[in-house]
């Protein structure tokens, strides 16, 4: 368990740059930040990028967007290096050589003498013999010096069996089956991860690892290679798999796994989304659901990190997200709102900021996303607001009614309720005086076609609130425009 009078806090995020980052990805570099930030330490980006051949160019530019959209700040990166050097491992080789030479000092490396030939025959004949290949039953009597050409192999000094501790999993063992002569160095020159986490986080003083569970079958090899080295290891803060729906594997890209910019562009709150990511896999301890990014980094505990797999709900994602809107301040929201707004509504004969921004409690009542916004003014769903709509005289017929005309009188009545009333009436004003008639009359009788004459649409707001965005004079004559309508249908 972590003390609080442990030495400083070093967390990291070591991504490769393959060109996407998984939510999974996001979420392990966001509890390596909210554990960092509460202890007041220190949280490090570092780019995996030694395998050549999976990079993807432009990579590290979108993990940099991806981890600043969701709120986190790196004390050092790829454009920041720190008092150990570059956060690249590019840029990094040699110091991965000087280590490797020591390790051949110590007559605990040696390059591989076998062409990838050689080592296929190998795979196959364990095959056959139905078991594990380990290469280390293929370690080379004789080797000769190693000069960059071969891969370099760590000799394992000892087989046995590993005991550690996980900070979320507790006590933790392998077998000797798990330890075996991986590669340190490869034949170009760079190293492979196995190898190069190990002195990274030595150099940069890691002193908490957060992982995924894939690592933990390598733990025995990485406490190999530590004990090799006389390196303390870090603490290993294991983290539980993120599941697709049907609980039976993880989620991948296959999975229909997003990249996390995807729910940038389909209008996630940023906030939104690490507290959406913070909950998969974690929790406080209350019932309190909804947090700010400070209130996270206050609240988060190793011990609240859960041990099974977790799963990835974007139906709480949306509901995270309303919350997160409904309690945006109204400038910050009127802002998302013009941003996420279909752009053609300002070209309507009758925008004005002061509808907009009548407009928008509704629109806050009422949508999830960015996207889903756009989507609804593309549709039309606020086009009542502005532009005066053509409404069809069969929707204004009420259910009960047994003709359209049945609709005119009251209509008419509340044309001259409307008539009576100040422009800039409230919609408790308006509601106060339209309602007591649709109770007299009936509410269906009344609100249905008053509704329909006003958005020319079956669903829309209430009519009260319809009357106030437009104001009282339009109202009006959208209600005398319906009367017209019905008298020549």
């Amino acid at each position: 368990m972590f003390n609080e009078s442990d030495k400083k806090i070093v967390t990291r995020y070591a991504p490769s740059p393959t060109g996407f980052m998984h939510v999974g990805g996001a979420r392990t570099a966001l509890y390596a930040y909210l554990f960092a930030r509460k202890h007041k330490g220190t949280f490090i980006l570092r780019i995996e990028d030694t395998d050549k051949e999976r990079e993807v160019t432009g990579s590290i530019a979108h993990i940099e967007e991806a981890l600043s959209w969701i709120g986190i700040e790196w004390d050092y990166g790829p454009k920041k290096p720190g008092p150990f050097g570059s956060c690249v491992q590019s840029e990094r080789l040699d110091t991965y050589k000087v280590f490797a030479e020591k390790l051949v000092a110590k007559g605990l490396a040696y390059p591989d003498p076998y062409t990838t030939q050689e080592v296929q025959q190998f795979r196959e004949q364990a095959k056959k013999e139905g078991r594990a290949f380990l290469f280390r039953d293929h370690r080379p009597t004789e080797v000769g010096e190693w000069n960059g050409a071969a891969p370099l192999r760590f000799k394992v000094p000892v087989i046995k069996r590993y005991e550690w501790y996980d900070e979320v999993r507790g006590e933790m063992e392998a077998g000797e089956d798990a330890l075996d002569d991986f590669v340190l160095i490869k034949s170009d020159g760079y190293p492979t991860y196995n190898f190069a986490h190990i002195i990274d986080d030595f150099h940069m003083e890691v002193t908490h690892i957060f992982r995924a569970d894939e690592f933990i079958s390598s733990t025995p090899r990485f406490l190999s290679l530590y004990e090799a080295l006389e390196i303390e290891p870090p603490k290993f803060v294991t983290l539980p798999p993120i599941l697709r729906e049907d609980k039976t594997k993880k989620l991948g890209k296959r999975d229909g796994a997003k990249d996390i910019l995807d729910y940038r562009d389909e209008g996630y709150l940023s906030e939104a989304m690490s507290n959406f990511l913070a909950f998969i896999g974690w929790n406080p301890g209350t019932n309190q659901e909804i947090f700010s990014l400070d209130e996270l980094i206050e609240a988060f505990d190793i011990d609240g990190v859960q041990h099974g797999g977790a799963l990835l709900n974007e139906n709480k994602l949306r509901w995270i997200n309303r919350e997160h809107l409904l309690s945006l301040p109204p400038q910050d929201f009127k802002n998302f709102v013009e941003v996420w707004i279909s752009k053609d509504a300002r070209t309507r004969d009758q925008f004005s900021d002061v509808r907009f921004e009548r407009l928008l409690p509704t629109i806050r009542e009422r949508i999830h996303t960015g996207a889903e916004l756009r989507t609804d003014t593309q549709e039309g769903e606020y086009d009542f607001a502005f532009s005066s709509p053509n409404t069809p005289p069969e929707i204004l017929k009420w259910k009960d009614d047994t003709s359209v005309k049945d609709a005119l009188p009251r209509l008419q009545h509340v044309a001259e309720i409307l008539s009576t009333l100040p422009e800039e009436s409230s919609i408790e004003t308006i509601k106060e005086a339209v309602f007591p008639y649709a109770e007299q009359i009936g509410k269906g009788e009344v609100l249905w076609p008053l509704r329909t004459a006003l958005t020319g649409r079956e669903r829309s707001p209430d009519p009260f609130t319809v009357i106030h965005i437009v104001g009282t004079a339009e109202a009006y004559k959208r209600v005398q425009r319906a009367c017209d309508t019905i008298l020549s249908a």
